[in-house]
């Protein structure tokens, strides 16, 4: 089982879209999918027709001796299954701090599933928590969405150093260009810059009106514009991610 965060610092930059995407087309080529919502705001729950509700909250997710599986509900979709997201995750650190080890409880939750799923993604809410470092000990690989933009950039490096620090040995960070719009000046030039960073994935996604209409469908791009330019470019990164965790193994 690979364990793959969808997670930055900064907010608004494509982190779910990211995972809810990627998440739907390793679940289309049949391996067996698990996405966990751990952001309260509940919107990759959201996108899959999941109620943004867990009995106990955080608490429970969190309790050694309760079995995660309990909790993860089945999507339309074959092969893949969501942890859903509930408004308690906010206060996911305080539920962290109260237990022994919680830098390595994520890890310990999730373990028992190896039998289960071929792959996990954790969509991950924008913040530098102790959360976040469960998250980056239980990850085999760290995606970072990067907007070609000043702040994001800057975000990326402090997410770098974060990682670093905390993250599990080995773990493989891979930022790669999110919401990307060539016509603009500074993104032409940011998207010239990252492409000199040997660390960045070479997947694009644009900037798309249509990527934003999920929440109107409530489905992934590819089940209903498969051939546009953005759900080909999740396909690409898709391609690469596996890849590199195919290289990881």
């Amino acid at each position: 089982m690979r364990v793959v965060a969808v997670w930055t610092i900064k907010g608004g930059v494509g982190k779910t879209a990211a995972a809810v995407n990627l998440a739907s087309l390793a679940a289309r080529e049949g391996q067996r999918t698990l996405l966990c919502d751990l952001d309260p705001q509940g919107a990759a729950s959201f996108y899959f027709r999941v109620k943004a509700k867990v009995k106990g909250g955080g608490r429970k997710l969190l309790k050694r001796s309760f079995e995660l599986q309990r909790l993860v509900r089945a999507t339309e979709f074959e092969n893949l299954d969501l942890l859903p997201a509930d408004f308690s995750y906010r206060r996911l650190d305080l539920d962290l701090d109260a237990r022994k080890q919680p830098e390595s409880r994520l890890a310990l939750k999730l373990a028992p599933l190896d039998a289960e799923y071929d792959t996990v993604f954790l969509d991950c809410p924008p913040s530098v928590s102790l959360a976040s470092e469960s998250v980056l000990r239980a990850a085999d690989a760290l995606l970072v969405p990067v907007v070609p933009t000043t702040l994001s950039l800057r975000g990326l490096a402090q997410v770098r150093s974060f990682a670093r620090k905390t993250g599990r040995r080995g773990l493989l960070v891979l930022p790669f260009l999110s919401m990307v719009d060539r016509r603009k000046t500074m993104h032409r030039e940011a998207v010239e810059r990252c492409a000199a960073d040997g660390g960045f994935l070479r997947a694009a996604i644009p900037s798309a009106s249509v990527v934003e209409k999920m929440g109107v469908h409530r489905a992934p791009l590819s089940a209903f514009a498969p051939s546009c330019a953005a759900a080909r470019a999740f396909a690409e990164l898709w391609d690469e991610l596996r890849a590199r965790l195919g290289a990881g193994g």
